[in-house]
């Protein structure tokens, strides 16, 4: 009897969006609303941080009600755990403070580079100490006379740039930034219909020069905010029904921001059955509903440009990639080497267990397909996107694949196998 998927799937809350509205209303005058957040570990590491620093909050079932005002000196270290959103966002925030702050977290975040962010914030004249200069804990002396700088990113990151602009926001002049291609852009959204005095283009082309000014001043208006279904949780379960032969899945209310679906032309290269079928704007960012249909794909080349747009999508990409015909071959995605885990070299390495014809490069991988998996005890490097990743190849394995430390997960989608097992249908 065969597997497929069938059914309506309603993907978890998104991240990026949950930390950063957390952000805002900490930092915005009056109380807001923030309904339907993700209440899991990298998101409570930001909830946790601002109540530490004085903010209030009341936690109540899928609605999060933030009273914002002056942050306050923490008693103790801020704890960050695995979150290394909440570490870069709370550095540039807490550098223009007037009180002093720590900030720490578990194994993995300290291994994680933080120079990246404290370069140009030391240029805005942050004081930030660190581990070999580079690593957690983070030992910042808050300096409220901050000065406005323009930057040139040389790698572009959301999580960076979000940094500088918070940051911005309280440095004298205009803050300029420019990525070499355009990255998340959930910052500059929630900013501009707040009352931030920036300036964006938000239609301007994605693999351009992308440049970001904001000025200091301009008072944050309070918001109530529903945060739309995550784009990156999505992707699993878009490539788990293309590759289950039979599959016909909707997914329901995706995030659809250009910026966070780099992965949508690269599926529609590749062959995929895919179709946005229906679209709104729903408060900060564009959302809709997705079809997914099981799909014969073909390899294809994924671009330097591209990477920033699908930066945590590239590990699922890896595995359909094994079952697409001819070479997929991945470039410009070194970033991959500095996430949970170094994504390049574990995905190489644990689907080469599964059969996988799949080599490591300096800035990428070369998948040649398709293969047949077979099972194998695999490893998850305690990183939830390498597990998932792994999960949805079990689904087409010809042998049970066991994934160490899959708990992981819990970091951005504690109830992943719960959804997948409501869509696995025998035909």
């Amino acid at each position: 009897m065969k597997r497929v998927l069938r059914g309506t799937y309603s993907p978890p809350p998104d991240k990026s969006i949950t930390h950063r509205a957390l952000f805002f209303s900490a930092l915005a005058h009056g109380l807001s609303v923030i309904k339907n957040p993700l209440a899991t570990g990298d998101c409570l590491s930001t909830l946790s941080a601002f109540k530490k620093l004085g903010i209030q909050v009341s936690v109540q079932k899928k609605i999060w009600k933030v009273r914002g005002g002056l942050l306050k000196r923490p008693g103790t270290a801020i704890n960050c755990q695995n979150s290394g959103t909440s570490m870069r966002l709370l550095a540039g925030l807490l550098s223009s403070q007037n009180f002093d702050s720590t900030l720490t977290g578990d194994a993995s975040l300290s291994k994680r580079p933080m120079k990246r962010v404290m370069v140009p914030l030391k240029q805005m004249g942050a004081v930030i100490h660190a581990k070999d200069g580079n690593f957690a804990p983070l030992k910042i002396q808050g300096n409220p006379n901050l000065r406005a700088i323009n930057y040139q990113l040389p790698v572009a990151s959301a999580q960076v740039k979000s940094s500088i602009l918070l940051a911005g926001l309280s440095a004298d002049g205009t803050t300029t930034v420019t990525e070499p291609t355009k990255s998340r852009d959930h910052t500059e959204r929630m900013l501009k219909q707040l009352g931030a005095k920036i300036q964006f283009n938000p239609n301007s082309p994605l693999s351009s020069p992308n440049k970001v000014s904001i000025k200091k001043g301009g008072r944050l208006k309070s918001f109530s905010m529903t945060v739309p279904g995550d784009f990156s949780s999505a992707a699993f379960f878009i490539a788990a029904a293309l590759i289950v032969p039979g599959s016909d899945i909707v997914i329901k209310n995706v995030n659809l921001n250009p910026t966070r679906t780099g992965l949508f032309p690269i599926l529609k290269r590749m062959g995929a059955d895919i179709k946005i079928i229906k679209k709104s704007l729903s408060g900060f960012e564009p959302v809709g509903d997705i079809r997914v249909k099981y799909s014969t794909l073909k390899g294809t080349d994924i671009r330097k440009d591209e990477i920033p747009l699908m930066i945590d999508e590239v590990p699922i990409l890896a595995v359909l990639a094994t079952q697409a015909r001819g070479k997929t071959e991945v470039s410009g995605a070194e970033e991959l080497r500095v996430k949970e885990s170094d994504r390049l070299k574990a995905l190489a390495v644990e689907l080469g267990k599964l059969g996988a014809d799949i080599k490591e490069k300096p800035d990428g991988l070369v998948i040649q397909g398709p293969t047949a998996l077979c099972g194998a005890v695999c490893e998850s490097y305690h990183d939830h996107r390498i597990a998932m990743s792994l999960a949805v190849a079990n689904l087409i394995s010809q042998g049970k694949i066991t994934i160490k430390n899959f708990s992981c997960t819990k970091v951005s989608y504690p109830n992943f196998l719960g959804d997948l097992k409501k869509l696995v249908k025998n035909s």
